[in-house]
């Protein structure tokens, strides 16, 4: 998933997404001890989309944060 695509959801999306991922490297991490892992590469590919989500979820709450210290 690029940064775009992220961008565009809600936070409660984020959360699905990032929920999912976790799900998704907990099975790969398994996969991979178990020998039965084939692309390695995708065990780096989603620990960065994780990051991103985590990233892009921080960003909107400082976001909001600053919109209610503006109303305040």
């Amino acid at each position: 998933m690029n940064a775009a695509e992220l961008r565009a959801m809600t936070y409660k999306e984020l959360e699905e997404t990032l929920d999912e991922s976790k799900e998704e490297l907990f099975n790969l991490r398994f996969q991979m001890v178990s020998n039965q892992l084939d692309n390695t590469e995708r065990l780096g590919e989603v620990k960065r989309d994780i990051a991103r989500v985590k990233t892009l979820m921080r960003e909107q709450e400082i976001e909001a944060w600053h919109t209610q210290q503006e109303e305040a």
